[in-house]
């Protein structure tokens, strides 16, 4: 269940009084205290995310999450200090799903189906932005006017699609099967480059620069991708057969990074 996973995370990260554990894995038995607790936020949570489906993120109000709750404005304070304590909750209970969904979806398939994989993780990034449409535009839709995510809580949470993806090129490509066909791709510019070296370092990849720069273009266009769906850009009309125009796309994205076809050469 949703709230049990919400649940889960806040007992691992936040004592008693809502401050950061050092460690989840030395931390002391919970408590029936820290149980409540952790059970009450995993309700704001729960709250929060019905809000934001009804409101949007804009509107989004922890006196109204209050209510809902059957607690005076002032109660609830005491378990999330804020609103924007809440966006920052919601966002990483939503990078989490998501995270959660593609890891399971990429590793239901075998390791050496680098296409496969890839495939798997564009369809469980797309069947979750359909399900949770107002989760979805919070993590990438427009920015919430007011609020600046907190980069040492969310940046985790929030790459663990691209690093998959990433290890899904780098597989691939210690396999020696990941490999650009067709025209040459462009020169990599020097400060391009030294991006692109600044990743393989942080991440340990062996992927090149241009084979890299071509995942990052798999990466941005597949949720491009997405969100055109999500945000209703191609119109009422306009490509009905939405499934099968998202395969094609994954394929051809697919043969832009240089993968394998899914299922080739296992």
């Amino acid at each position: 269940m949703p709230e049990d996973r919400i649940k889960a995370g806040i007992e691992a990260d936040v004592d008693a009084d809502g401050d950061a554990l050092p460690d989840a894995a030395t931390a002391r038995p919970r408590t029936p205290r820290e149980r409540a607790r952790a059970q009450t936020v995993a309700d704001i949570v729960r709250l929060g995310r019905e809000h934001l489906a009804l409101h949007g993120a804009a509107a989004l109000s922890l006196r109204a999450v209050a209510r809902d709750l059957g607690v005076v404005s002032s109660a609830v304070y005491r378990y999330v200090e804020n609103r924007e304590e809440l966006l920052t909750l919601l966002l990483i209970d939503a990078y989490n799903e998501l995270g959660d969904d593609v890891d399971a979806a990429v590793g239901a398939v075998p390791e050496a189906d680098f296409g496969g994989r890839f495939a798997a993780l564009g369809r469980a990034v797309r069947d979750w932005a359909l399900r949770e449409p107002a989760r979805y535009a919070l993590l990438f839709g427009s920015p919430v006017p007011g609020y600046q995510a907190p980069a040492e809580r969310t940046t985790g949470p929030g790459i663990r699609v691209i690093t998959n993806l990433m290890g899904i090129l780098d597989g691939a490509f210690r396999a020696g099967r990941l490999a650009a066909t067709g025209r040459r791709s462009p020169a990599v510019v020097a400060g391009l480059a030294g991006d692109l070296a600044k990743i393989r370092a942080e991440f340990g990849l062996a992927v090149p620069d241009d084979l890299l720069a071509r995942g990052a273009l798999a990466w941005t266009s597949l949720f491009g991708a997405v969100s055109f769906e999500v945000f209703g850009q191609y119109g009422a009309d306009t490509f009905t057969a939405r499934e099968e125009l998202f395969s094609h796309h994954l394929a051809v994205l697919a043969d832009v990074a240089g993968l394998p076809a899914t299922g080739a050469a296992l």
